[in-house]
């Protein structure tokens, strides 16, 4: 049975018939020719989201991301050196002794598996090179186009490799931006920063900047507004998705574009509980208040676990939406 069909069988009430509500309306957004950015916050790269956003992608379903850095670098480092990760399911039985042992052992532990520092090194030491020739050149790029020119040349290399579980892979493909807010926040934010500081790259400004992203941002919704609705699938909450999402004020307030569209499909997976406050736990129509959604805006929020709903999600919309 259709991983749909199994859905509208059985997902009927409660966030069961939300995640149906919210994976039947991007279907139907998406096959009217419309457009959707999904934000991808926690470490969704990490628990390997790629299985199933990467096939989404690859069918025209996804027209941007926006994303930690973390996440961007993430996927890379699992495509290139997933082999070597260290699974522990027993995480929550390790003593401090065993969390010391595994730093020692050079892996960084991200719940119940383990990233080797030797593939880290190895990305970085790519990127450094990218780095330093940008800063040579007097050039500077986005840090997806940066990863995007280390796939073009893995796949040179190595033309057998399999893409399939990397959803950047997939971006790559289907030539569409990725925007990354808060790069000094990752890894290889730290080691860029490192690597200006020790004097191996001579400027910070050959990775472009938080504002110059949005700005592209920007210039990417007002253009691909003018033809199409806009829509946002937000998992979790953040950077990620408020940056990506505040284009729209941005353009209407900050712009005095008046007419801009506002975004007309949100959803949202959260397990954040509204009233702490936080943006994650902020239900859709607060974001009213602030030019970001319509007032017809089809809204949806669903309460879970993000790692195991939005594969539910993806699956739905690749099986229904139309092309």
């Amino acid at each position: 049975m259709p991983v749909s069909d199994f859905m509208e069988e059985h997902f009927r009430h409660f966030n069961a018939r939300e995640l149906l509500a919210a994976a039947a309306a991007w279907a139907n957004f998406v096959g009217s020719g419309d457009k959707i950015v999904v934000a991808l916050a926690g470490a969704l790269s990490t628990g390997e989201i790629g299985r199933s956003l990467g096939p989404l992608i690859r069918a025209g379903k996804v027209h941007a991301v926006s994303c930690t850095a973390a996440n961007l670098e993430e996927d890379i480092f699992r495509l290139v050196g997933g082999k070597e990760y260290v699974d522990i399911p027993s995480y929550r039985d390790l003593s401090v002794e065993d969390e010391e042992s595994l730093r020692n052992q050079g892996l960084s532990r991200i719940t119940d598996t383990c990233l080797p520092a030797e593939v880290v090194a190895g990305v970085e030491a790519v990127l450094l090179a990218y780095w330093k020739e940008a800063a040579q050149a007097g050039r500077a790029h986005f840090p997806y186009e940066y990863f995007y020119r280390f796939l073009r040349e893995l796949r040179g290399r190595d033309p057998d490799l399999s893409m399939g579980a990397s959803w950047v892979a997939a971006a790559e493909e289907m030539q569409i931006p990725i925007f990354s807010p808060g790069f000094e926040d990752s890894t290889t934010g730290n080691m860029f920063a490192a690597s200006v500081m020790t004097g191996q790259v001579g400027s910070h400004s050959v990775v472009r900047s938080g504002t110059e992203q949005f700005e592209h941002l920007v210039q990417w919704y007002v253009g691909e507004s003018e033809s199409s609705e806009m829509g946002f699938f937000q998992i979790g909450g953040g950077i990620a998705g408020d940056f990506a999402i505040c284009a729209v004020p941005c353009i209407v307030q900050d712009l005095g574009q008046e007419d801009c569209k506002l975004w007309s499909y949100f959803a949202q997976i959260s397990d954040s509980t509204t009233s702490y406050g936080s943006y994650s736990g902020a239900v859709p129509n607060e974001k009213i208040t602030w030019f970001k959604l319509a007032k017809g805006c089809q809204k949806f929020m669903i309460d879970s676990d993000a790692s195991i709903v939005a594969p539910l999600v993806f699956q739905y919309v690749l099986e229904r939406g139309r092309a």
